[in-house]
């Protein structure tokens, strides 16, 4: 598991891997791109809680402002509608992650790249989040392999949660991980990351959250015996209790006033058994329904000073809520489509 680990490590880090008005109205899933004078933005499951709805709105001002357009919503309840929306050109923007952009632009080539959130760095070398694999304190030691490191060897025939199909650090990387773990080893010749989220393949039962925090849940309330999901789409429900952040053998505990799916967990713990770097996630437009100059306008606002100093978007981080953490020099900055080769290599 160490030499795993600090390989994707190495690997992310030398190709650098979740009110008010102002930002628009907000949509059901099912609205298609409004015309000339709207623009729609969609939004996981992760990011559609109340609790981001003035993330949302920012980011929805700051696109009106660029574009002199009006800004819907679209707020989903599962990953593949986010994509659908993007493929079909009735959604006009979207925050997605690695893996959700690649599949979409793999459908629809008109799908590009703008920005992604930076590392404390502000730049693109330390723009990642973490993929965690995690289970109950007390279920901890089964998977321990001396010196308080953890191993995948006793995985198998557990029942196991992941995010979404769709979902880089919920799936594609601990997907991948598994396979290269377990592919090796007698009776998993054919496993694959396709396959992996059928059940008796080599779990007994599998799972999907529909979103990180629809995995974690799972794990806390004993669906699951095991979960994967990512650090940033938690932090606005859980606090650490023991350990160091992103370590292996850290105990995360939820918060007290955690919003939904949380709001009947408060207390309940669960601990870390690997934290693996992934590329952060991307905002995307629609070529097919935006032109170049608005698509650089957006662009040139997302990362802007003005924006980075935002701390309904970047919070600071002694306080809670928003979109992402401003511990340092966090920002947006423009990103590429060759940056996520990374993540499209996982699994080939």
């Amino acid at each position: 598991m160490k030499k795993w680990l600090l390989g994707l490590a190495s690997l992310s880090l030398v190709l650098s891997a979740c009110s008010n008005d102002s930002g628009g109205s907000e949509a059901s899933a099912d609205s298609e791109s409004g015309g000339d004078d709207t623009l729609t933005m969609v939004w996981y499951p992760n990011e559609s809680g109340n609790e981001l709805k003035d993330a949302r709105d920012e980011i929805g001002g700051i696109i009106e402002e660029a574009t002199g357009k009006t800004v819907e919503h679209e707020l989903t309840t599962d990953y593949a509608i986010a994509i659908e929306s993007l493929v079909n050109d009735n959604a006009d923007l979207a925050f997605t992650g690695a893996e959700g952009y690649i599949q979409a632009k793999e459908r629809n080539d008109a799908i590009e790249p703008m920005v992604v959130p930076s590392g404390e760095s502000g730049t693109l070398d330390d723009a990642m989040y973490h993929s965690w694999f995690a289970a109950l304190p007390e279920n901890m030691e089964q998977y321990e392999t001396g010196d308080g490191e953890y191993g995948l060897d006793n995985f198998a025939d557990k029942k196991f949660s992941f995010v979404s199909a769709s979902s880089t650090s919920g799936f594609k990387v601990p997907g991948s991980t598994l396979v290269d773990e377990f592919s090796g080893q007698e009776g998993y010749d054919n496993l694959t990351t396709d396959n992996i989220s059928e059940n008796g393949n080599l779990f007994s039962e599998v799972m999907f959250g529909n979103s990180h925090q629809g995995s974690a849940v799972n794990l806390l309330t004993g669906k699951a015996d095991l979960a994967a999901f990512c650090d940033t789409c938690l932090g606005n429900y859980v606090e650490l209790s023991e350990g160091e952040e992103n370590t292996p053998g850290a105990i995360y505990e939820v918060s007290e006033d955690a919003a939904a799916p949380f709001e009947n967990l408060a207390g309940e713990e669960f601990g870390i058994l690997s934290a693996t770097p992934v590329l952060n996630a991307p905002f995307v437009a629609n070529t097919n329904n935006l032109g170049e100059e608005e698509i650089a306008k957006i662009t040139e606002e997302l990362a802007s000073e003005e924006t980075a100093a935002n701390e309904k978007i970047f919070v600071p981080e002694d306080q809670e809520g928003g979109l992402f953490t401003k511990s340092a020099d966090e920002r947006f900055v423009e990103v590429e489509d060759e940056w996520f080769d990374p993540v499209r290599e996982l699994g080939q």
